[in-house]
Order: C-alpha cells, then sequence, then structure tokens
C-alpha cells in the first residue's frame, strides 16, 4: 500500500486528552498504542465509557456482563497509563442520540477540561465498508457536538449552576480513531507491547467473540500489529495509529 502523503504526524503540543467511546475495549483495538506514548511522556489521558458493554458477551447475562467488562476496561487502562476511567451507564446496544448525552458529554469535559478529545469512528462504514455499530456512530458524533457544547454557556447552564462546571473552550481537536477517512497519524514503537496487554485484558469479551479456545494474548497480538503495520504502509513506514483529526 502506497504512503499517503496528505496525512500529517498528530499534534504534539497538549497536555490533557479525554478519550470518550461507547464500549470497555473500544480503545484498546488500536488507539491504546498512541495513548500508551502519550502517557509515557508525561500527558494525561483519562477514558469516559458511555456504557459498560453489558450487552457484549452472549454467554454472560447483562449485569455480570457490565461487571467482568468493567473490571477488564479498568485493568487494560492501567496498562498504558490511564488511571481514571469514569462510566455514564446508558445502555448498551441502544445508545441513544439526543440531548441526555451531550449534556452528559459536555459535563464530562468541562470537568476534565481536555485540549484533545479523542473517539472512535462516527462514519456509517469501517475502512472496506463494513458496517458501524449504532452506538459507535451515535457517540462519535456526539463527542464532534459536545466539544462545542461545552463551550457554550448558554447551552445546559445547569452544568454551571448546580453542578459548578464552568464552561470550557480549550479543547482544539477531536482525534477520531478507526476513522475510514484519516487525516494524521501518530507513530509508534515502546507502546505496541502495552497496547496488546491492554487488548489481552479484555480476555473474557475476546474468548467471548473468538471461542473459549482463543488465547487473549495471541489474539491481541495478531490484531494490533497487522492494524499498526498496516497504518505505517499508509504513512512513513513505521507503525502508525491513525486518526482524523478536526479542528476547532
Amino acid at each position: 500500500m502506497p504512503a499517503e502523503p496528505h496525512l500529517a504526524p498528530m499534534p504534539g503540543n497538549w497536555q490533557r486528552a479525554l478519550a470518550v467511546v461507547a464500549h470497555p475495549d473500544d480503545l484498546e483495538y488500536g488507539a491504546a498504542a498512541a495513548i500508551a506514548e502519550w502517557t509515557a511522556a508525561g500527558r494525561e489521558v483519562s477514558y469516559l465509557l458511555v456504557t459498560r458493554g453489558e450487552a457484549g458477551i452472549d454467554g454472560l447475562a447483562p449485569a455480570r456482563s457490565a461487571t467482568v467488562r468493567e473490571a477488564e476496561q479498568r485493568a487494560g487502562a492501567a496498562l498504558v497509563g490511564v488511571h481514571t476511567v469514569e462510566f455514564l451507564d446508558h445502555h448498551d446496544g441502544t445508545i441513544e442520540p439526543g440531548v441526555t448525552l451531550r449534556r452528559d458529554l459536555s459535563a464530562a469535559i468541562r470537568r476534565h477540561r481536555p485540549e484533545l478529545l479523542l473517539t472512535l469512528n462516527h462514519h456509517d462504514t469501517w475502512d472496506g465498508g463494513h458496517w458501524n455499530s449504532p452506538d459507535h456512530r451515535v457517540v462519535g458524533r456526539a463527542v464532534l457536538d459536545a466539544a462545542g457544547d461545552a463551550d457554550n454557556r448558554w447551552i445546559f447552564p445547569e452544568l454551571a449552576g448546580a453542578k459548578g462546571l464552568a464552561p470550557w473552550n480549550g479543547v482544539r481537536w477531536v482525534a477520531v480513531a478507526g476513522s475510514p477517512h484519516p487525516t494524521h497519524a501518530a507513530e509508534v514503537g515502546p507502546g505496541i507491547d502495552r497496547a496488546v496487554a491492554s487488548l489481552a485484558a479484555h480476555g473474557a469479551y475476546i474468548r467471548g467473540l473468538r471461542g473459549a479456545e482463543q488465547d487473549p494474548r495471541a489474539y491481541a497480538r495478531g490484531f494490533i500489529e497487522q492494524m499498526l503495520r498496516s497504518g505505517g504502509e499508509r504513512y512513513r513506514g513505521h507503525p502508525a495509529t491513525l486518526f482524523q483529526l478536526f479542528p476547532r
């Protein structure tokens, strides 16, 4: 695959990021490699999960799945240097777009005050044409909208009143991982092994998808290394995580 000259390096002049996705494991499928490099460089990254992934394991009842997947997410996050992990308790599989979700995300942005927002592919399809899940589409779009909501004192004024969350106009970019239309790349190296371990931490989820005989670490290494190698081929030849970057 030839390099794509339009891809630019991810900006590095920031200190705080907030990653907002629908499910436990969403960030581990690629973005965690870049996150590992950023935290190792002293940057602060926090995670916000809109659900607890309760509908994600066919063989586990939702209440049990939520408990298991929350624990796996916290473990996976810690492996890439992320120690603040929050959950919103929207319903896995049926996240509703609209004002309630935007308000929840705006509150989180005002609370964490990030310069960089991260989310997952909000487009209808993945690269290659496979249909994307409704939760990913809804959350990704809501994150893009909430970056502006958090900045406007007249949108959700109750956040500044009862909750004491002043508007935050410091979001400079929203980076979308897994987008079929990447614009930027983050080269990775030492973070690869940590990203593999982070995905492998979702062992119950991986076995639920791939079968009880699947070794989570072998699966994680195969997936992560192939994805990062493919990203690097489109950039400068070195392993890379690709993002679609929206400046603000």
